[in-house]
């Protein structure tokens, strides 16, 4: 029974030895609309073919001592390949392509069979257009040419989604995080910061910082494009001692991998209002700083004015509803839109972006930057 068990062992690692014995070598790669030359793609499937254990890989010093070795740099032809596999004295000989193309990555690998004089197995895999991953790419191909099952999360990141709508989030990016800002007011909205606060108004700059926290989530999208739903409480004017809350409910949309983004949506806040009017022709004024002063139906009663409607229409006024700290509490409303990109550097996010708010006669006109660390896409180095 032990010599059994000894011959069994031998021939295993005879049989073991044999395939390990087998030469491989890998001539020309070319490559088209990517950053690696076809040098560079050559080393890589070499790399990944040694990773294998199945064959003895012949290096770039083993294929330069072939006699006139240029002339083989363009040799992608089943006959030309398998007299450079025999110039070389191997077993098996691989070549290939690595283009780029309709927006997906293409690797094409082929393996000659040198002594048969035959194609022994042909493998053609499309990728998502992410260049950093080249050699990774080259693995699966390789791993799928000899029957072997790639990993299952790697391919999922790797492999094209050929299916926008459905496409999955995998290696999407999350930009929630705090955001930081500084905006400009203009028209009914400066007026209504910069009045005195005995008329009801704020009496602060029209410059003031924001802060608050983007919360998103992404509906729909891939790699290239994100459609996302965001909500953006934020906290107006603390360095001037105004606490002014707000938030913001926007629809967004992410391109390309540079981060471009652009979004849109109400922004509700809480303001109080009164009925009221704009003295521009300075019939309730008593000096000339109270020339296009608002009045207030209250602060006409307190100067022992008319405040009906009829009443102050005489002089040309109509009451409308204005921002008025006096008054009675109100949900306010804006349109908000906002463009710009998220900058990376590893796996930090920063997000930089202009915005325009707008309501009736006024405005505001901002910029915002965060930060956050990407928690939702995984490296595909981990």
């Amino acid at each position: 029974m032990k010599t059994l068990k000894t011959l069994f062992t031998l021939a295993i690692l005879l049989f073991s030895g044999q395939l390990i014995a087998q030469s491989a070598a890998v001539g020309s790669i070319q490559t088209f609309k990517v950053y690696a030359h076809s040098s560079t793609a050559e080393k890589l499937v070499s790399m990944e073919l040694v990773k294998l254990n199945k064959y003895n890989v012949l290096d770039h010093f083993d294929t330069q001592e072939v006699p006139d070795v240029d002339q083989y740099d363009s040799c992608f032809a089943k006959q030309c390949l398998i007299e450079y596999g025999k110039a070389l004295e191997t077993d098996y000989i691989f070549s290939g392509s690595i283009e780029k193309l309709a927006g997906k990555i293409i690797i094409t690998l082929k393996m000659i069979d040198v002594q048969n004089e035959s194609v022994k197995k042909t493998v053609s895999e499309e990728f998502a257009d992410n260049e950093k991953e080249l050699q990774r790419m080259i693995r699966v191909t390789l791993q799928k040419m000899h029957g072997i099952q790639p990993e299952a999360e790697l391919y999922e990141q790797l492999k094209f989604q050929n299916e926008v709508i459905t496409s999955k989030n995998t290696g999407r990016i999350n930009n929630s995080g705090p955001r930081m800002g500084i905006a400009y007011a203009h028209g009914s909205i400066d007026e209504f910061l910069t009045r005195s606060e005995s008329r009801g108004g704020l009496e602060m700059a029209p410059v003031f910082s924001n802060i608050g926290y983007q919360f998103e989530t992404q509906y729909v999208g891939t790699e290239k494009f994100s459609a996302i739903f965001e909500f953006i409480p934020s906290l107006n004017g603390l360095e001037q001692g105004k606490f002014l809350p707000s938030f913001a409910v926007m629809n967004g949309f992410r391109f390309g991998k540079q981060g471009w983004e652009f979004a849109f949506g109400p922004n509700f806040g809480l303001t109080k209002r009164s009925e009221g009017f704009f003295d521009h022709h300075g019939h309730y004024a008593t000096s000339n700083d109270d020339y296009g002063k608002y009045w207030s139906k209250r602060d006409l009663q307190n100067a022992g004015h008319g405040y009906t409607a009829a009443a102050v229409k005489e002089n040309g006024y109509l009451f409308s509803s204005t921002a008025d700290l006096r008054g009675d509490l109100k949900v306010s409303t804006r349109w908000v839109m906002a463009f710009g990109r998220s900058f990376r550097s590893g796996a930090l996010n920063i997000p930089v972006n202009v915005f325009y708010s707008s309501v009736k006669k006024g405005g505001m006109i901002g910029m915002s930057v965060g930060f956050n660390i990407t928690r939702s896409k995984k490296a595909l180095n981990q």
